[in-house]
């Protein structure tokens, strides 16, 4: 049996996002709805916690230090602490209604913000492209729940998830880095969750939390179920690869919703030795 342990002790509403940051040897994660982001060093078992002005999505790191964060009002950026650097946004539109949700770190350093409606609507959300110099481009406008993206090792497949589809899809990414080709990579049948935040493996097999279904599923780049990861927890929401070996998954959750939540929900879980992950870019300024 797969041991899961507790990585982090929390009660995050939404937990989302975990990040490995190389540079820092550190996770960071966010609590959507608590508005907060959580960074956390393995090695020494020091945290941080940032509070945030509005619901945060995502939190990656930035190539010259700090973090963009993916807000309800659009995409920001935070210094290094100690910087002096003052927060400031990168490209602002808010739209009411809408919230930001998960983002993901192209291998060429661009963000790839989703955002969402608070009321779950279809065709309510987004999938946009932001690049250091805040040129936006929108790449899908008709999503209800824009969740999981990611990239093959390399970097020739882009892998996302609008979770009430049940589909985890798969593009061809062209060579203006834009993808093309959409197709279904696989699907979760009712009754076993929706797919919510993924990773993608050295050996380009594709990680998904399942919300509502209490796991994590492994996929081949055929689309073949060959891995599951039975969980304590109810709402898995996203895993990655971490540790200094990139070996062991770390997977947070959500409490949010629940009449009863499982004492875990809303920690970060780990699974050690789980795999080995690929390194993930910064964001390119």
């Amino acid at each position: 049996m797969t041991a899961v342990e507790v990585a982090v002790r929390e009660y995050a509403a939404l937990g989302e996002g975990p990040t490995w940051d190389p540079r820092e040897q550190r996770l960071i994660w966010v609590d959507i709805l608590g508005s907060r982001v959580h960074t956390y060093d393995p090695g020494t078992g020091h945290r941080t916690v940032m509070v945030t002005e509005q619901h945060v999505g995502a939190a990656k790191p930035r190539a010259g230090g700090g973090l963009v964060v993916n807000l309800r009002d659009g995409v920001g950026l935070y210094g290094p602490p100690g910087s002096g650097e003052a927060f400031r946004w990168l490209h602002r539109e808010p739209v009411p209604g809408r919230r930001a949700n998960d983002a993901a770190v192209a291998p060429d350093g661009s963000l790839w913000c989703g955002t969402m409606r608070y009321d779950e609507a279809p065709r309510g959300g987004t999938l946009s492209r932001i690049t250091p110099d805040g040129t936006v481009r929108t790449i899908l406008d008709d999503v209800a729940v824009s969740n999981g993206t990611g990239w093959s090792p390399d970097g020739r497949l882009m892998y996302y998830i609008d979770s009430p589809t049940r589909r985890i899809d798969v593009f061809d990414v062209g060579e203006d880095q834009l993808p093309l080709n959409r197709r279904q990579l696989a699907v979760i049948p009712d009754g076993e969750g929706f797919p919510d935040g993924l990773t993608v493996d050295a050996d380009g097999c594709v990680w998904v939390a399942l919300w509502d279904g209490g796991a994590v599923r492994r996929y081949t780049p055929d689309g073949d179920l060959d891995r599951v990861i039975e969980l304590p927890v109810r709402r898995p929401t996203a895993c990655a690869f971490g540790g200094a070996d990139l070996t062991d998954l770390y997977i947070t959750t959500a409490r949010t919703g629940l009449a009863a939540p499982h004492p875990m929900s809303g920690s970060v879980l780990v699974v050690p030795g789980a795999g080995k992950g690929v390194p993930q870019a910064a964001f390119a300024i």
